[in-house]
């Protein structure tokens, strides 16, 4: 089975990569003879590779192309040595390349090919995608009617087929679990690239940054942030990186080393060679927050870079870890480049935060059961109820206050919190599903033309507009035009977050994200949860961080 990752109308982020390390002895070794072997019959395996290579070009029924043949063995070679070791052909370098220097256009997905199916990894924050209701976890099956599932997709077709000019559309056919088929009309749009989705002060002296994935701007974007909010008045800061999939590891590490001050330990690695046995410790020795309580929150979507972020301000008691047990990638990951422009990824160290603890999940069983794990916790119950999680007493670790935390299988936050099915309903799934609250809030707006100048900014529209009841009985006639029939009990059910989706769209194309963020988080019971929560967060750095600070 194969896993290919890949972001359509964004540069492919692979969580875990490092940057910095000396990887000399790799190539020395590549051009090492490989030793004999003292036995009978030996073959040089290269040579007996050439041989294979050789022979199929001669004698196979049909004419083969030696890249191709090369290709597919390569893949198959990293295919069985670990679930993130991975080939990416030279087609597929060039679409990665070609989106690493500019703007670019497509449906905002992260997405991973899993059991030759195109799974989505995350809707990127913001994009056409997102808008429409695409969820992670989603199986696109269809694209404008085709099938797409189980005919050997690779990432060069992901792009053919869903990239394309701002203002074209696509429709695609999702298989979600628990729901069945759904058919989305996607209008592809410019996919934006920040890192930083949004900052804002969330509530009094609290601010709020929501870090998506860590590209090489990552850190400049979050400083850039964090110095933003303090000048607003700033103490305390709630860092969201919930459905983030990670990327450079030293961005994370910088990202850690803003929150800690002194020389800490942030993460280290061991791999075979010594260059890949190697310790990051904070540069700046300054905590950007000036000793004041932080709150980091995570879910199932967090994965590698911010596992490192979450993993070591929780081992030095720095923030409290607030959510849902993290994704579990603790592997690194070297890209190596051929003259001919493909590369490979191979994983060639884990790491480990500073309790000593690795959160790489396990991989002992087959790749189906890897890729699969994160959605047997929905199977399981894992994401409702804490008592699920089964870790055996072996991964026990201790911070550096002495608070009992575990390894093996992601980041256990400090507190969990529950994904929130509360308000959902086929009605509600189906309005996101016709794109009914994106397109109603355009003919709103179209209506009220006026509706700008009446607020200075997205914060004042979010405290002041009201989503009145005559509005939303034009929503429910609109809707129907646009053939989602109306339900009663489920409008019912699904009222109030009707009403601030509703408010919401309205206010992204009015006022961009400061119109969107402060009305959305009204609903995001997580993110009100973790703000009650601030009180615990000030006294586990009271308790414990000031101590060894």
């Amino acid at each position: 089975m194969k896993l290919r990752y890949g972001i359509i109308g964004l540069l492919l982020i692979v969580s875990g990569i490092i940057v910095g390390f000396s990887f000399q002895e790799l190539e020395n070794f590549y051009f090492q003879e490989l030793p004999k072997k003292k036995y009978k019959n030996y073959v040089d395996p290269i040579e007996k590779f050439r041989e294979a290579v050789s022979y199929i070009r001669y004698a196979y029924f049909e004419e083969k192309e030696t890249d191709e043949l090369v290709d597919n063995a390569i893949i198959g070679m990293l295919d069985r040595l670990d679930p993130h070791s991975f080939y990416i052909t030279a087609k597929e370098m060039e679409e990665i390349k070609s989106q690493m220097n500019g703007s670019f256009e497509g449906i905002g997905i992260e997405f991973a090919i899993i059991d030759d199916t195109l799974t989505v990894v995350a809707p990127i924050s913001g994009g056409p995608s997102e808008a429409v209701g695409i969820q992670a976890g989603d199986k696109i099956i269809k694209v404008n009617g085709k099938n797409i599932a189980g005919i050997g997709l690779t990432n060069s077709d992901v792009f053919k087929l869903l990239r394309g000019k701002k203002g074209t559309k696509v429709k695609v056919t999702v298989l979600r679990h628990g729901v069945g088929e759904l058919e989305f009309t996607i209008t592809r749009d410019v996919i934006p690239l920040h890192s930083v989705d949004f900052s804002y002060i969330i509530k009094d002296d609290i601010g709020y940054i929501k870090v998506n994935r860590f590209a090489g701007n990552t850190y400049s974007e979050f400083l850039d942030a964090l110095m933003k909010l303090k000048k607003q008045g700033m103490k305390r800061l709630i860092l969201d990186l919930r459905s983030n999939p990670g990327g450079y590891m030293l961005q994370a590490n910088k990202v850690a080393d803003a929150l800690l001050n002194g020389k800490k330990l942030i993460v280290y690695t061991e791999g075979r060679l010594p260059s890949t046995n190697a310790k990051y410790f904070t540069e700046d020795n300054i905590d950007f927050l000036e000793g004041n309580a932080a709150i980091v929150l995570v879910d199932e979507g967090s994965a590698s870079g911010s596992e490192i972020v979450a993993g070591a301000l929780q081992d030095w008691d720095r923030a409290l870890i607030v959510g849902r047990r993290t994704f579990g990638k603790g592997l690194v990951q070297y890209q190596k480049e051929f003259q001919d422009g493909s590369a490979m990824r191979i994983v060639v160290a884990r790491y480990f935060i500073p309790s000593g603890r690795c959160i790489q999940k396990p991989f002992d069983k087959t790749k189906k059961e890897y890729d699969m794990e994160i959605f047997e916790r929905f199977k399981s119950g894992e994401v409702y109820d804490s008592s699920k999680i089964k870790l055996p007493d072996s991964l026990k670790y201790k911070t550096k206050g002495g608070r009992i935390v575990y390894g093996g299988g992601g980041v256990l936050p400090d507190v969990f919190i529950p994904r929130d099915t509360t308000g959902t309903s086929k009605y509600l799934t189906k309005l996101f599903v016709k794109s009914v609250f994106r397109n109603f809030a355009l003919q709103y707006i179209e209506s009220h033309k006026d509706m700008k100048s009446k607020y200075k900014n997205g914060y004042e529209f979010a405290n002041n507009f009201i989503v009145s009841e005559d509005i939303l009985k034009q929503f429910i006639k609109f809707a129907e035009k646009q053939g989602v029939k109306y339900d009663k009990t489920q409008y019912a059910h699904s009222k109030k977050y009707i009403k601030y989706n509703l408010k919401a769209s309205i206010g992204r194309i009015l006022f961009g994200d400061e119109g969107f963020y402060p009305v959305i988080h009204q609903i995001d019971t997580e993110l009100q949860k973790a703000l009650k929560l601030m009180p615990k967060a000030e006294k586990l750095y009271n308790e414990y961080y000031t101590k060894h600070k």
